[in-house]
């Protein structure tokens, strides 16, 4: 299954693999493979969002679960703690021992949160690396044509001016040579 990634890496070989434009530092690239691979990294780019919304919709539901499981943990000491609380010294040995439970089940349901949050945290930390590194290959795959493009632009330009300094040149010789010319071809016609 291919990914945004891998789909930038095949941007970035055709880009390098690109012919050269002589005398330029323009290339010359398949606009409708190029444009068909940039159309495959914006259908990737929502399946990675939905996932990044499912890993979301996940933590919520742990987080959930572990408050439903905390509350049922703390309900259940508190019914062990009234029960026990009616008998006399074992009463307050169970009082003690229903206090420890709600503690531990109060430390539990912390612990549990922590670690949800921690690995939601760290999911969502790996996209948004995933997000940085597929913008910024789309930025300088952009860059990089707009510059191919400017240079391309320039160099055909020059060629231009080049043309038409030659001409220009050329119609002088040309006006010399018929000035030079002149006198001898009247001269040919008289006789």
């Amino acid at each position: 299954m291919a990914d945004v990634s891998s789909k930038l890496d095949e941007l970035t070989d055709l880009l390098a693999a690109a012919k050269t434009v002589p005398l330029s530092a323009s290339c010359v690239v398949n606009r409708a493979e190029l444009l068909a691979l940039i159309d495959e990294i914006r259908d990737l780019l929502p399946a990675e969002l939905e996932e990044a919304g499912g890993v979301l919709r996940d933590r919520n539901d742990v987080i959930a679960e572990g408050r439903v499981e905390a509350q049922r943990i703390i309900e259940q000491a508190k019914t062990d703690r009234a029960r026990l609380v009616s008998r006399s010294e074992v009463a307050q040995e169970a009082a003690r021992q229903a206090e420890r439970t709600l503690a531990d089940a109060r430390q539990q349901a912390a612990t549990m949160r922590a670690e949800v949050e921690d690995y939601v945290d760290g999911k969502l930390a790996n996209f948004e690396v995933v997000l940085t590194k597929t913008i910024a290959a789309v930025e300088r795959g952009r860059e990089k044509l707009r510059g191919r493009v400017e240079q391309h632009i320039a160099a055909v330009g020059e060629t231009a001016r080049d043309l038409y300094d030659r001409d220009e040149d050329a119609e002088h010789d040309i006006e010399v040579v018929e000035r030079a010319a002149g006198p001898a071809t009247a001269d040919a016609g008289a006789r």
